[in-house]
């Protein structure tokens, strides 16, 4: 998924990502990139470990008998947030902030609202997002400043998605 940039940038100006994080995002991006299917799914269902009410979160699976490591839509749903979430990560040093669609951000930051997400499902979201990717580069890859690269640009892509999450004014 080619992922374009939008106008938006968070906090109205550059994002701050080194050369040392851009170098760690990319090269973790380049080996999980091979298997995002599977590691987003698992991303995803790290998530529900977690934070089993999450569940409640997505239409397709409140009333669903299909386990979740089964579930189509999940799978597709999974895939794209994951690979939106690292393609993002990848490009936030050289264009300097979230490179995703005005109207995906806006989308996301819509139905984020209308969901009812908030604070504690990002955090937790994050979370799983570092166990995740932990658990899918080789382990002598992993260190504090992978998770911390990680964990900066899974923050500014949530302060983006934040940045949009206002209800429509009706005048």
């Amino acid at each position: 998924m080619a992922l374009l940039k939008g106008s938006n940038s968070v906090s109205g100006g550059a994002v701050s990502f080194s050369e040392e994080q851009e170098a760690l995002v990319l090269e973790s991006w380049a080996i999980m990139k091979k298997d995002s299917a599977n590691i987003g799914l698992r991303f995803f269902l790290k998530i529900f470990e977690v934070a089993p009410s999450a569940r409640q979160l997505f239409p397709f699976l409140r009333n669903s008998d299909v386990p979740l490591d089964k579930n189509p839509r999940l799978k597709t749903h999974a895939m794209s947030v994951f690979v939106m979430t690292c393609e993002a990560a990848a490009q936030l040093r050289k264009a300097g902030k979230v490179t995703v669609r005005d109207t995906t951000l806006k989308r996301l930051g819509a139905t984020h609202l209308k969901d009812g997400v908030g604070v504690a499902q990002f955090e937790v979201a994050r979370f799983a997002l570092l166990e995740t990717i932990k658990e899918a580069v080789p382990a002598d890859m992993w260190s504090p400043a992978m998770k911390g690269a990680w964990g900066e640009a899974f923050d500014q892509m949530v302060e983006a998605i934040k940045q949009e999450m206002k209800p429509i004014a009706c005048y």
